[in-house]
C-alpha cells in the first residue's frame, strides 16, 4: 500500500531543496559543497521525517541539517578551516531567511559555462530537487555517469568564478541567460512528454517538474512573454497527455484522439495565458509554438483542424529558428492542405541533414506521407527503419503497427 504521508514529505523536500540551497549558496559560497551538503540533509530528511513525522519548521530543519552538514565537510579539511570559523559565527539557522533564491539558482545552473546536457542534469538536481539516481533512470544512464557529469558541471561553475546573482535584467547577457533557462526547462518538459527510450511513452515525473519551474518563473517574471509562452505551450501540450496512450500504453496519434479526455482546465489555462502575450512585440519561437498548440487543441475534432493556419505558423517558426524539425513538422502540416506529393518534396531537402541524418521522427513522417500518397510499399520499408532507430518501446509498436497495415494493402 501507498503511504500518502512518505509522498507529502517528498513533494515537500523536493520544493524547499532549491529554497535551501540559495540560503546556503548565498551564505557559503561555494555551490558544489553546499549541494553536497543539502543532498545528506534530504537523504537524513527522508529517514527521520518517514519516522517521526514532518517537523513544524521543516524549512529550518533542512537548513539546520544541511548547515551542520556543510560544517562537518569544512571542518575535515584543513584548507577549508577559514569557511569553518565562518561557518561558525552564523547566528543559529532557526530564524530562516524568507527569501527565496530559487530563481537565481536556476540562472546559475544554466550558466554558459556549461553544455545543455550538463545545464539539465544540475537544474534537475539543485532546482527540482530529483536524486543523482532518479535523473540518471529519467535520461537511462547509469547512476555513476550521471554522478560525474553533474560533478563536472560543478566543477566548471566554480572554476568559471560564476556569482550567485541574478544577471541585471538591464544588461547585455541578460537575453541569452534566458533563452538558456527557457531551452533547458523546454528541454526537460519535451523528455517528460516523449521519452526518447524506455518501455514509456511520458516520464510524468520531468514534465511535471519542468511546468512547476515555468510556473515559478513566470510567478518572477510576468511580463517576460517567451515565458509566458513557454507556460502555456507546456499546459496546451500535457493537456492532451491522457489521451496519447491506449489502455496497454501503446502510442495513440494526435488525429486518432478521443478528444474528451483531454484537459479543458489546462487548455483554459494556456490559451489566457498565450492570449495575454498577444500584441506584446514581435513573437519569439514559444509563442508560436504555443499558437500553434492552441489551433490543435481548440479542434473539438481531427477534421475541424485550422491545417492552413498551422501552416502560416510553421512557417513564421521555420525562418525564426532554421531548425529542421520544424521544417519536419510544417511537411505534415502542408499534407494536410496541399497534398503529400508537396509534403514529399519538403522533406527531400532534409535529406543532407546532418542533425536528422539518424533520426528515426525523419523516417516516421516519410512514410506517413507515402502512406497518404498510396505507395503502400515505400511506406512499409520506411515504417520498419524508424522502428528499427527508435530507442522508445512505444514508439517502436506503433511504427511497426503501422508497417502492419501497410503490409495487408501490398497483399493481393
Amino acid at each position: 500500500m501507498t503511504d500518502p504521508g512518505r509522498h507529502d514529505a517528498e513533494g515537500l523536500l523536493r520544493s524547499l531543496a532549491p529554497q535551501v540551497l540559495g540560503v546556503l549558496v548565498r551564505r557559503f559560497g561555494d555551490f558544489g559543497a553546499c549541494e553536497d551538503s543539502l543532498q545528506e540533509a534530504l537523504l537524513a530528511a527522508s529517514v527521520h521525517w518517514g519516522a517521526d513525522g514532518i517537523p513544524d519548521n521543516p524549512r529550518g530543519w533542512l537548513l539546520q541539517t544541511a548547515t551542520r552538514r556543510y560544517t562537518d565537510l569544512v571542518r575535515s579539511e584543513q584548507a577549508r578551516r577559514r569557511r569553518e570559523e565562518q561557518a561558525a559565527r552564523e547566528p543559529p539557522p532557526g530564524a530562516v531567511p524568507a527569501n527565496d533564491d530559487t530563481l537565481v539558482l536556476l540562472f546559475l545552473c544554466c550558466h554558459p559555462a556549461l553544455t545543455p546536457a550538463s545545464q539539465v542534469a544540475l537544474t534537475l538536481r539543485a532546482v527540482g530537487g530529483l536524486s543523482t539516481a532518479e535523473i540518471a533512470r529519467a535520461y537511462l544512464v547509469p547512476e555513476a555517469t550521471m554522478a560525474q557529469r553533474i560533478s563536472r558541471a560543478k566543477q566548471r561553475l566554480q572554476a568559471s568564478g560564476a556569482s550567485f546573482a541574478m544577471p541585471a535584467r538591464d544588461s547585455s547577457e541578460w537575453p541569452s541567460r534566458l533563452r538558456s533557462v527557457l531551452h533547458v526547462l523546454y528541454l526537460v518538459f519535451n523528455e517528460g512528454y516523449t521519452a526518447t527510450a524506455g518501455p514509456r511513452l511520458h516520464r510524468v515525473e520531468l514534465s511535471a517538474e519542468a511546468i512547476r519551474l515555468t510556473r515559478e518563473l513566470h510567478r518572477t517574471l510576468p511580463g517576460e512573454g517567451e515565458v509566458s509562452a513557454l507556460l502555456a505551450l507546456m499546459l496546451l501540450t500535457d493537456a492532451r497527455r491522457p489521451a496519447r496512450t491506449g489502455s496497454d500504453g501503446e502510442l495513440v496519434p494526435l488525429a486518432e484522439q478521443d478528444r474528451t479526455r483531454w484537459d479543458r482546465r489546462l487548455i483554459a489555462e494556456g490559451t489566457g495565458l498565450l492570449d495575454r502575450t498577444m500584441g506584446d512585440g514581435r513573437p519569439g519561437e514559444y509563442r508560436l509554438q504555443a499558437a500553434i498548440a492552441a489551433l490543435h487543441d481548440r479542434a473539438l475534432r481531427a477534421e475541424d483542424t485550422e491545417w492552413s493556419q498551422i501552416l502560416a505558423l510553421y512557417d513564421l517558426l521555420e525562418r525564426l529558428t532554421g531548425n529542421p524539425v520544424v521544417t519536419l513538422n510544417k511537411a505534415v502540416a502542408l499534407a494536410m492542405t496541399e497534398g503529400p506529393a508537396a509534403s514529399l518534396d519538403l522533406l527531400a531537402t532534409l535529406d543532407g541533414e546532418g542533425r536528422l541524418a539518424d533520426h528515426h521522427r525523419l523516417r516516421a513522417v516519410r512514410a506517413h506521407l507515402l502512406d497518404m500518397a498510396g505507395d503502400a510499399e515505400a511506406a512499409l520499408a520506411g515504417y520498419r527503419e524508424a522502428a528499427a532507430l527508435t530507442t522508445s518501446l512505444p514508439e517502436r509498436r506503433y511504427l511497426l503497427a503501422r508497417a502492419a497495415r501497410c503490409r495487408a494493402k501490398t497483399r493481393p
